[in-house]
């Protein structure tokens, strides 16, 4: 099967589920229950590995593990990303009748964005091979920085795009109905539906930034490139649909996500080195995934470790908390190990990464300090931790 047949197929495929998806039976605004979105989950996914199927079988296993490698990576950074579009739905007051609407035209959007970036990038680094190692760096420190930073507020208010948005165009209070423009007293107004669509598709543009760098490490060919892209978010909004009520159970993913954008950065800065064979990429992407997954299942997070998460960068703070918790009678015996481990290492003059390193330089204290917390709060009721958090936070002000 030549190229020009591969691009005939997946437009043909594209076209038609779109035109059943979103044309036929989505025609009327509804709230798409669980079923639903589960079985139109199963339809993309089943869809991308028959096509994958397709190009193992008509030009190759070397082009096929590309596919399949792109389309794991970017449907593991669009799962990582629905929690973002919760919080814009959650921020605007999108009601679940409308919420597909929105995501219908942010999909319909991101495939025109999406096309242009990832062209563009190609481009880029065919006319400037350079950009392979600014690309490279960036996923690393992408990777260094989910690692290393706490949890991001998504603040819609601060995205500039809307802010000059609502300089030029007014926006009425309140929603109409699905309808994304409303004229009121003889003139066009926005709605926040529409204001919605706004933050879900610079959103979107942002998430690009780190996903197309990171399919570009997996290959250059711009067929493979684009098709494993456009598989995952086409199945976006289904997916959203079906894991929007148990996204916090996926506690591990953004970290097996982080892992995986610095190993393809690390695979772009060498790749004039050192050839990692496509297998080794597809094995560590989804070994990654998988211990991720299974993590998040039987390693639930305790309830109290993200209120002591900020800690982990500040020794003193740290080595405060210890002590403080230790002092505290309801503390089982097995916690306190953990702590006494904790509270050496934040005493400790040993820093295998100096903290002077930017994005980096913390890294090792919060790997280390995560783990022996995470075990030690795991016995320790979550009312203990937050009472003897908020004394040790008083003292040390």
């Amino acid at each position: 099967m030549s190229e020009l047949w591969g691009w005939l197929i997946f437009g043909g495929i594209v076209a038609i589920m779109l035109s059943l998806d979103l044309g036929v039976l989505q025609r009327r605004a509804h709230v798409i229950p669980l079923r639903e979105a589960t079985v139109w989950s199963a339809v993309w996914i089943g869809l991308a590995l028959v096509f994958n199927v397709g190009i193992w079988v008509e030009m190759g296993p070397v082009r096929g593990m590309e596919f399949l490698t792109g389309y794991l990576i970017e449907e593991s950074l669009s799962v990582d990303n629905l929690f973002v579009f919760l919080v814009i739905f959650a921020y605007f007051h999108v009601p679940l009748l409308y919420q597909p609407r929105v995501l219908k035209w942010g999909i319909l959007g991101a495939l025109v964005m999406r096309a242009a970036m990832l062209f563009g990038g190609l481009e880029l680094i065919r006319r400037f091979h350079w950009m392979t190692y600014i690309f490279g760096v960036i996923l690393v420190l992408t990777g260094l920085r989910i690692l290393v930073g706490k949890e991001e507020r998504v603040e819609p208010e601060r995205n500039p795009v809307l802010r000059l948005f609502r300089r030029v165009f007014p926006v009425t209070p309140q929603l109409h109905g699905e309808h994304f423009f409303v004229k009121v007293e003889g003139r066009w107004h926005a709605t926040p539906l529409l204001v919605a669509l706004i933050a879900v598709e610079t959103t979107d543009l942002v998430f690009a930034l780190d996903s197309i760098p990171a399919v570009l490490a997996v290959t250059r060919d711009p067929f493979i490139v684009y098709t494993s892209n456009i598989f995952a978010i086409l199945g976006l909004r289904a997916l959203f649909f079906m894991l929007s009520g148990i996204l916090g159970l996926f506690a591990y993913l953004r970290y097996g996500v982080a892992v995986i954008l610095a190993f393809v950065g690390v695979k772009m800065l060498i790749a004039g080195y050192v050839k990692i064979p496509i297998s080794v990429s597809l094995a560590v992407v989804f070994g990654v995934l998988t211990l991720s997954i299974l993590a998040s299942v039987f390693f639930r997070v305790p309830p109290a470790f993200d209120v002591v998460r900020p800690i982990f960068r500040n020794a003193q703070a740290c080595a405060r908390f210890c002590r403080d918790l230790m002092a505290d009678p309801r503390v089982p015996r097995r916690s306190r190990w953990f702590l006494r481990l904790a509270l050496l290492y934040a005493l400790s003059p040993v820093d295998l990464i100096p903290d002077f390193i930017p994005v980096a330089g913390h890294l090792d204290d919060v790997i280390i300090l995560s783990l022996l917390f995470f075990f030690a709060l795991r016995a320790i009721p979550e009312g203990v931790v937050r009472e003897v958090w908020q004394a040790t936070q008083r003292g040390g002000g």
